[in-house]
């Protein structure tokens, strides 16, 4: 069955926000979003855009398409 992508992609986000040891707040403050979105796109609740995963891939230190690629694997092992 097919995860719900919005879903995945705030599993993804979860994990590496945790990994860089970062609260909500402070990747938002990086990232130049509120962390009430933050908190959306973690929950699955919230589509994000191109310019979000852009930015947040940037305040996390990461290219973009590995965010997408961590997307696949996680869907995989669900």
């Amino acid at each position: 069955m097919e995860q719900n992508i919005a879903l995945v992609f705030g599993k993804v986000l979860r994990k590496l926000r945790l990994a860089a040891g970062l609260t909500q707040e402070e990747l938002g403050f990086k990232a130049g979003l509120q962390r009430k979105y933050i908190s959306l796109l973690e929950l699955g609740a919230q589509q994000p855009t191109l310019t979000s995963i852009y930015k947040l891939s940037l305040a996390l230190n990461i290219k973009p398409g590995r965010v997408l690629d961590m997307m696949d694997v996680d869907q995989g092992e669900a």
